[in-house]
């Protein structure tokens, strides 16, 4: 592991995000709630790196995503639309190279995302209102995305979830 990962792990205290494989921090949890005890909003920090391996699975959300790039390497956001189409978003620190430093996913798009090969790690950020809570997580399997968008099939195999890991587990809140 580099010096610098190991850093990163201690300094925000990262664990792996279950069910998707990023490693991540809470640093804000509303204490305002929504009826139902739904939190008004939610901010976690993250980190993609090779060792550990630590990646965005696919999955989907109800809900707007806002994503911050804050240090590292640069990484790429695939997605997956409603209607078909898919797109990718290079994050970074140089945005007068077309890299993002923040970028909204929409709610209902399929996401994954990695840090690009030959980095050492990207430190990012995400941010929701209404915040997370583990009921509006849904994991993209290889069989379900396989077939609604299959000139992705490189991608949907190495990001897909396997089907037995499409929920996150009951009671988790970042």
């Amino acid at each position: 592991m580099l010096p610098e990962v190991q850093a990163l792990i201690d300094r925000f205290q990262l664990k792996p995000l279950p069910a998707e494989g990023t490693l991540f921090a809470s640093t804000y949890r509303s204490t305002q709630e929504f009826e139902g005890g739904k939190p008004f909003g939610t901010a976690i920090v993250a980190l993609y790196c090779d060792d550990p391996y630590a990646i965005s699975r696919f999955h989907k959300l109800p809900v707007d995503e806002v994503w911050h790039f804050y240090a590292g390497d640069p990484l790429r956001l695939m997605l997956l639309y409603p209607d078909g189409s898919s797109r990718d978003v290079v994050m970074g620190n140089d945005p007068l190279k077309d890299q993002q430093v923040q970028f909204v996913i929409p709610a209902g798009v399929w996401q994954a995302g990695h840090m690009l090969e030959g980095g050492r790690y990207s430190l990012f950020g995400c941010t929701m209102a209404p915040g997370f809570t583990d009921d509006m997580f849904e994991g993209g399997s290889r069989e379900q995305l396989m077939g609604i968008y299959p000139a992705r099939a490189d991608d949907i195999t190495r990001f897909g979830c396997n089907s037995n890991e499409t929920n996150m587990p009951k009671g988790f809140a970042t």
